[in-house]
């Protein structure tokens, strides 16, 4: 069934059950108005003359005695059947009922009497010897006629409110889903033609209008990540072009190695080494970039002051080189993650600061409540360069004479997005340098032993 289909015959049971709502609410309320108009001038006629043994009318309601043994005073008007006997021998109370004789219809008000009831009769007053019952009745004939009438009236009018229901359905269902109709259209559109960057008007503020919208930032997501995309291609081949050249040199002088010295054959031959090694520091951070938002893999609930702890005793060996000391101050907190992730953003942070610290400097990291501070003695980031220090491949001139493929710090950046944290530099009030802070939102478990 069709989301058309579907609407179509919502709003027709809906109105249709409105329509019969009313109409049998309309016919009951009529019917019981009529019958209780009939009731109370039964009951009148009871209160205003109980016992009068004359058969006669008031205000056109008839009443008339039946004894115990049948007869009835005057002649009956109506059949007297069991119910009425039971009643005239004292076996059952008072009863209204509607009864059919002939054509005719009558409301009817059955009322016992006990033997010694004195009645009011043409020679005076009478007393019943036994049981009877007094039957008030009048004709509701017309009433009736006018209540089927009414019925008729009130199905002929539910079925045009059912057939009002069908077109109203169509008529609705054709103006909502138009609109949605033709942004299906448009969307179909940019699926085959594969062209992102055509934009849905986004029309009124109301709920289609909110679907474009939604749409609209869709394809603008879709277009930002292919931009993206085609700019690491773009940005990746321009790193890769210079190790990949200088290995070719090399390469070519090495056809001649016969020539060369033996400290220049040595030379090249590192310089092969390094060249190699930083293609391989360069592919290995591609791939972390490129796998940073298709992780689907359970995180896990990590220590991470013992994570710093692990990483910072393992950048101390790299420290060594530049005799750079490495300070650690860690209160103990849990967060949610990934532990290769938040282990290669913390060494990246840590590689960074060494690699900027002075001579014989100095590194301090601080974590607190999933915050992670790491700052250095170096220069720092120039405040017109800090927008840009986590973007891939950005370098700032002074740091393009050091190794590296200016994609450590992005990494950084996209584990935090990634985790739902973030990431910010600053510089450091206590050393001078740099101060680079990344915010992982705390655990709500506790972190195992």
């Amino acid at each position: 069934m069709t989301f058309r289909v579907r609407v179509i015959v919502t709003i027709t049971v809906a109105v249709t059950t409105a329509v019969l709502f009313a109409c049998l609410s309309s016919f009951l309320a009529t019917r019981n108005a009529v019958q209780r108009s009939s009731d109370e001038s039964l009951y009148n006629a009871a209160r205003s003359n109980p016992v009068n043994g004359e058969g006669t009318s008031i205000a056109g309601v008839l009443f008339q005695i039946v004894l115990s043994n049948g007869s009835s005073y005057p002649t009956a008007i109506l059949p007297i059947d069991h119910t009425l006997m039971r009643a005239a021998e004292g076996h059952s109370g008072e009863i209204l009922r509607t009864v059919e004789v002939a054509d005719s219809s009558y409301r009817e008000l059955i009322v016992p009497l006990a033997a010694g009831t004195i009645l009011h009769c043409d020679i005076g007053p009478c007393k019943l010897t036994t049981n009877a019952a007094q039957i008030f009745s009048v004709n509701i004939t017309g009433q009736q006629h006018q209540l089927r009438v009414l019925a008729w009236r009130l199905i002929l009018l539910a079925l045009a409110g059912v057939l009002f229901a069908a077109i109203l359905g169509i008529l609705a269902a054709r103006t909502a889903l138009g609109p949605l109709e033709t942004v299906t259209n448009e969307i179909e559109e940019v699926a085959e033609t594969s062209n992102i960057a055509h934009r849905l008007k986004e029309g009124r503020n109301d709920e289609l209008g909110r679907l474009r919208r939604v749409f609209n930032h869709l394809l603008e997501s879709v277009n930002d990540s292919q931009r993206m995309q085609r700019q690491l291609v773009v940005d990746a081949s321009h790193e890769l072009r210079t190790p990949l050249t200088s290995l070719r040199t090399n390469a070519q002088v090495l056809k001649r190695a016969d020539r060369l010295a033996p400290d220049e054959l040595t030379q090249i031959t590192d310089d092969m080494i390094a060249q190699v090694d930083e293609l391989a520091s360069l592919i290995t951070d591609l791939t972390e970039l490129a796998r940073g938002l298709e992780l689907n893999s359970e995180t896990e609930v990590l220590r991470l002051d013992e994570l710093v702890d692990d990483c910072v005793a393992t950048a101390r060996t790299y420290a060594r080189t530049r005799n750079v000391t490495i300070k650690l101050d860690a209160d103990s907190c849990a967060v949610d993650g990934h532990r290769d992730r938040v282990v290669r953003a913390v060494n990246n942070l840590l590689s960074n600061s060494i690699k900027f610290a002075k001579i014989d400097g100095h590194v301090e990291v601080t974590v607190r409540a999933g915050v992670v501070e790491v700052e250095d003695d170096g220069p720092g980031v120039a405040t017109e360069d800090e927008p840009f220090v986590f973007d891939r491949f950005w370098r700032s001139p002074r740091a393009r004479s050091q190794p590296g493929s200016g994609l450590g710090l992005a990494i950084v950046s996209q584990v935090a997005q990634d985790m739902g944290g973030l990431v910010g530099v600053t510089r450091s009030s206590s050393l001078g340098g740099a101060k680079f802070t990344l915010k992982l939102p705390e655990s709500d478990s506790e972190a195992p032993d």
